[in-house]
């Protein structure tokens, strides 16, 4: 096939056609290629707005926003053309050899302005992945230059998630990423997570916040203060299942940081940018970081860029001690994904979309979510800003899970699919983070295949005689 004969493909070719293509060369993450070879992947062929398009002609209600992302839809011209123009005058150079471009500088400036006022310098990175990774190294680089080296130890939390590279995935807490690879690296442990509905047992959800908080504590005097360097965590745990901490959390978490002196990384990756009703998940629940980890809803996914904010506790000690830091990567400060996410956040600010999700449809959304509560099917309906999960269970109003896990959740996500809505399931968590320009209209429209989906599953379910 020449150039000009693959170009026209996306165009000629049928499904089948992709999917054989597909199963022969495109290893995809997170996924069983056996599994996937035999059933043939769904083609995504374009999207606008809130929805996506197939090439069997099915349109798509995108209630993940692509993998947590998409905040301003799909579609956004501007986005597309600011990107365009900075690939016609600059399309790329590095930031290695004392260089930088202008998109990179002024979104720095530009981050300064929007994140918290600790942060006024920033690290890029292609992904949140490689921010996760490039935190270690710093915080550890900080306690080196400060004479205490032996500060190594980062902290993090069971069922947590922080990306896929090998630190990254150490970060994390996802057991089953562990065993692949001989994962975590050294000097990385964990505590449990603050998930309520599995973990909480007879405890209220603010003495269960309280009591999963000082496991923090307990896990510093068991290593030594003197060999911490840092605690991770999301202000919530999106991949994990949209685990939304008790209020009572975060604020000790915070009093224990604060205790030990140890540095605190907020891992924004998903709730960064307005998802929890703020700019931040982290000023939703009042604490005060020394890290940010950013990515996703930067360029709301246009283009791939990730980002470490710095606050100035850390920035202070490198500046002033001076030396190399021995880290960066190919595209950090990419010029066209910077331009492009100078342009989304734009969007962001001046159109108050932020201020909409808090003021308007994260309320809305809250009050046809948590009705979901009534089914039969769920155990609990959590949500916060636009984010949201249902916990499957068999019987109610017990805490109890399906004997095989994953197996009931995994059914209702690709019922959810046929019934023209994207839901993702975490083991038996049907979970949502829908874009944030989603419309009411939508939010109903997002609810009711929600609905479909569960009657349909409990249906099924009921005649198998597994209720």
């Amino acid at each position: 096939m020449n150039l000009e004969q693959r170009d026209n493909s996306t165009v000629t070719r049928s499904t089948a056609e992709w999917q054989r293509l597909d199963a022969a060369h495109y290893l995809h993450p997170f996924t069983d290629h056996q599994a996937l070879s035999a059933k043939g992947a769904r083609i995504i062929t374009h999207a606008e707005g809130v929805y996506l398009h197939d090439s069997e002609g099915h349109q798509i209600l995108d209630g993940m926003s692509g993998l947590w992302c998409v905040a301003l839809g799909y579609g956004r011209q501007e986005l597309a053309e600011a990107a365009y123009r900075q690939l016609q005058q600059l399309p790329y150079y590095n930031s290695f050899f004392q260089c930088a471009n202008p998109p990179a500088i002024e979104l720095a400036a530009l981050l300064a302005e929007l994140t918290p006022p600790q942060f006024q310098h920033v690290f890029f990175t292609g992904s949140g992945s490689e921010a996760n990774d490039t935190f270690v190294r710093l915080a550890r680089r900080y306690w080196a230059l400060q004479g205490k080296p032996e500060k190594r130890v980062i902290i993090s939390r069971w069922n947590g998630y922080h990306g896929s590279t090998m630190a990254g995935a150490s970060l994390g807490g996802m057991k089953a990423m562990h065993a692949q690879g001989g994962l975590p690296i050294p000097d990385i442990v964990h505590i449990g997570q603050p998930y309520w509905f599995e973990c909480g047992g007879d405890l209220t959800p603010e003495e269960f916040g309280l009591q999963a908080a000082r496991e923090l504590e307990s896990k510093i005097l068991e290593i030594g203060p003197e060999r911490v360097a840092a605690f991770i965590g999301e202000p919530v745990q999106g991949a994990g299942g949209v685990i939304i901490p008790p209020d009572s959390y975060w604020p000790e978490i915070q009093r224990i940081v604060d205790r030990y002196g140890i540095l605190f990384a907020s891992d924004e990756v998903i709730c960064g940018f307005g998802r929890t009703g703020q700019w931040f998940g982290c000023e939703h629940y009042g604490t005060r970081p020394d890290f940010m980890t950013l990515a996703k809803a930067i360029t709301s996914g246009y283009l791939p860029l990730g980002a470490l904010m710095v606050g100035e506790r850390v920035a202070d000690v490198l500046i002033r001690e001076g030396g190399e830091f021995a880290h960066g990567y190919t595209y950090s400060g990419h010029p066209a994904a910077a331009a492009l996410a100078l342009a989304n956040l734009k969007i962001l600010r001046e159109q108050g979309i932020v201020g909409r999700v808090r003021d308007e449809l994260a309320p809305y959304f809250a009050s046809r979510w948590h009705k979901l509560a009534d089914h039969p099917l769920v155990g609990e309906a959590r949500s916060l800003g636009l984010l949201g999960a249902l916990e499957l269970v068999p019987a109610k109003p017990s805490r109890r899970f399906f004997p095989e896990r994953g197996a009931v959740g995994t059914r209702a996500r690709d019922l959810s699919v046929k019934n023209g809505l994207v839901m993702r399931a975490v083991w038996d968590t049907l979970i949502v983070a829908p874009p944030l320009v989603i419309e009411p209209q939508q939010i109903d429209e997002l609810v009711s295949k929600a609905v479909q989906t569960l009657d349909e599953l409990h249906h099924a379910l009921t005649a198998e005689g597994a209720l």
